[in-house]
């Protein structure tokens, strides 16, 4: 028989049980910031140089120094001329810039990511894409496939509408279509893609502070990124460096009536975000039925009668803000250093929605650590994506992106070094690595200026779980936080 997910009934019939034999693993990852690292302080140059002092603004620049964000991936600095015109940049002027950007980071993701493969892009047999920062037809994918050279007769999906689980559901579609291909013995490579542009809705998120008076914090939160993964069946595979991940088994389920708490609503200048306090409450309380639902489908790790706590896995949880990381932390009695990758991609990249799992994925393989690891991530429904899955032994070298400089409070490294974040005290030390490439398909980057900012989660600071700079958690600038999470949590509220 064919490798598949077998059913297996329970009371509500709606119970799966995944087969020890699914032979789904990801076999190459990829990740492309892009070069600009933009610190608090870049939302405040923007607030200040285009809109009058008011109520909303000043709480929303009190919240967006506390968030324990250090640095945010952007296409460029705060003088990008985009988010310096008088108005905000029309959802046209938006499109074009995601075709030339958003292209150019796919596309070295996806060079990264099908180079670590070491597989032929003629063996592609499918392409799995999403985003939420942009819905031009055709999509955005088309450009990639375009560019990567291969054949434009390569099924492909673009997946739209799931926000910061993008990422997530794209790897469970793929999963399916590979599992398709292994009921009819046929070789399945999917490449797997997502990509987000989120900094340029900065102004329009302003915008809607100054004229509504909102408390938006979305604009606090997000980021620029792409990443890509191939994901492969084993069938017709050479020998070769083995997986990254194996699939185990996945889960996706939809919170009820939460669809009016986490959105990304259209908008004549791009999208506004949705987001309630609701939020981290209804995720952390919806996260453990969930995993024991899914560890109870997976008969392999099932152990003398005996199903494993959350304790007994790594996570790597996609970071939509501090309370959703310390809230599922504190509701499946975890440690910091459990979500560790979580924390690191977080405070040094901020929220890249569909884009971010997969980043911390690739974070997480740079550690020993335990041998199966939980991936989870939330979106727009309020949709829940969870999976399991195994990691190769031997520690993996990640994938990484070109250097960094630094102008106009941009933080940017040069690729050479290290530096050192703290997570509840602990020092946690990560080193820039080389950009692994194909012989043929050179990494491409370029430099442009403009300001970093924006998209669809919940931020938050403060949380006495969360003490990303220290105990005694401090604000990005380095200034003590005495009261900026009881602020985040009473205008949520």
């Amino acid at each position: 028989m064919s490798p598949s997910a077998g059913s297996a009934s329970t009371a509500n019939g709606h119970s799966h049980r995944f087969n020890s034999d699914l032979n789904l693993a990801l076999v190459g990852l990829g990740v492309e910031y892009p070069p600009f690292l933009v610190g608090p302080e870049a939302l405040e140059v923007l607030a200040n140089r285009y809109y009058p002092p008011s109520t909303a603004l000043k709480k929303v620049l009190s919240i967006n120094r506390f968030t324990g964000i250090e640095t945010r991936a952007a296409i460029g600095d705060v003088d990008h001329p985009l988010v310096n015109q008088p108005n905000a940049p029309s959802i046209k002027e938006l499109n074009t810039l995601f075709r030339q950007e958003g292209v150019r980071l796919s596309v070295n993701a996806c060079k990264k990511a099908i180079g670590e493969w070491g597989g032929s892009i003629d063996h592609i047999t499918h392409i799995v894409s999403t985003t939420c920062t942009n819905s031009a037809n055709p999509g955005f994918d088309h450009f990639v496939v375009k560019q990567l050279g291969i054949s434009t007769s390569v099924e492909k999906i673009l997946l739209h509408g799931i926000g910061c689980s993008g990422g997530m559901a794209a790897i469970r579609a793929a999963a399916h279509l590979a599992l398709g291909s292994s009921y009819r013995g046929k070789p399945a490579r999917i490449l797997i893609l997502a990509c987000e542009i989120s900094s340029l809705l900065v102004r329009s998120e302003l915008d809607s502070i100054h004229q509504d008076q909102q408390t938006r914090v979305g604009v606090c939160l997000f980021s620029d990124c792409a990443s890509a993964a191939i994901l492969s069946n084993g069938i017709g595979e050479d020998d070769g460096p083995g997986p990254v991940y194996e699939l185990m088994g996945w889960k996706h389920q939809i919170i009820d009536d939460s669809e009016e708490d986490l959105g990304f609503d259209v908008d004549p200048l791009g999208w506004k975000v949705v987001l309630t306090p609701r939020v981290p409450v209804i995720a952390a309380a919806a996260v453990s039925p969930c995993f024991e639902d899914l560890v109870k489908s997976i008969p392999e790790l099932h152990k003398a009668d005996q199903l494993p706590s959350a304790a007994d896995f790594d996570w790597a949880l996609h970071p939509g803000g501090s309370l959703i990381i310390t809230g599922v932390e504190q509701a499946m009695k975890l440690t910091p250093q459990h979500l560790q990758a979580s924390y690191e991609i977080y405070m040094k990249y901020g929220n890249s929605s569909s884009a971010t799992i997969i980043s911390v994925l690739n974070k997480l393989r740079e550690t020993e650590g335990k041998d199966q690891v939980v991936a989870c991530a939330f979106g727009p429904g309020i949709a829940l994506e969870m999976m399991i899955l195994r990691r190769r032994k031997e520690v993996a070298s990640p994938v990484d992106r070109s250097g960094h400089h630094v102008a106009n409070g941009v933080s940017h490294s040069d690729g050479a070094g290290s530096h050192k974040t703290t997570v509840n005290g602990n020092n946690i030390s990560h080193t820039n690595g080389t950009a692994k490439q194909m012989d043929d398909l050179p990494v491409e980057s370029e430099h442009l200026g403009q300001a970093g900012v924006t998209t669809d989660n919940v931020a938050s600071s403060g949380s006495p779980a969360h003490e990303a700079t220290a105990k005694g958690l401090t604000g990005a600038n380095g200034e003590e936080n005495g009261s900026a999470g009881s602020l985040l949590v009473e205008e949520l509220d």
